[in-house]
């Protein structure tokens, strides 16, 4: 009877761990990525991405979790039509070969309880580099309006462009990409 008692003391001491993480699903109505880039040395043109998904899972007792963030790249809006066909074409994003972009961390990185950057793979245009993002603005805990519980935080970092092969008009339009995004994801 020990053995059994002993036995199940650790399955749960193993178990406990997975079971501490919460997920929490991406509100796609509050998460909508954004980038910067200088054009012809003149200006910093914006564009955005209208829907993401994905999901974070997070574990703050014990320091860890993961996301899992989805951009559909077709979603993509710069102000007005021309433009958007402009940068959906091979060469920007091509989209019809592309659909997606991804972020899949690696490791999240703490201070104290809040989540203050996460480290993992970015996949834009079929390749996949190692990306670093910084996190601000971390908090969780209940929406004042819909009462669900929910995690929130803003996002960003730097990547260059030709890393990921779209080089078209490289040195007229700048190399380095700014993205950020406020991201906010509910518990299920």
């Amino acid at each position: 009877m020990k053995k059994l008692f002993a036995s199940l003391a650790l399955a749960t001491a193993v178990a406990a761990p997975a079971i501490a993480a919460d997920t929490y699903n991406i509100d796609a109505f509050h998460t909508f990525p954004f980038f910067e880039v200088n054009h012809l040395g003149f200006s910093t043109q914006r564009g955005r991405f209208e829907k993401t998904s994905g999901t974070v899972m997070l574990d703050t007792a014990a320091k860890k979790g993961s996301v899992d963030l989805n951009i559909d790249v077709a979603s993509l809006d710069m102000g007005f039509a021309v433009w958007n066909e402009h940068m959906a074409a091979d060469g920007f994003f091509n989209t019809a070969k592309f659909p997606t972009i991804t972020f899949k961390s690696t490791k999240l990185v703490f201070e104290g309880d809040k989540v203050v950057g996460a480290e993992g793979d970015f996949t834009l245009l079929g390749v996949t580099k190692p990306v670093k993002l910084v996190v601000s603005n971390f908090k969780c805990g209940s929406n004042p309006i819909n009462k669900k519980e929910m995690c929130g935080a803003d996002i960003s970092t730097t990547i260059k462009r030709s890393d990921f092969g779209m080089t078209k008009y490289l040195g007229a339009i700048g190399d380095e990409i700014k993205i950020s995004s406020a991201v906010e994801a509910y518990k299920q």
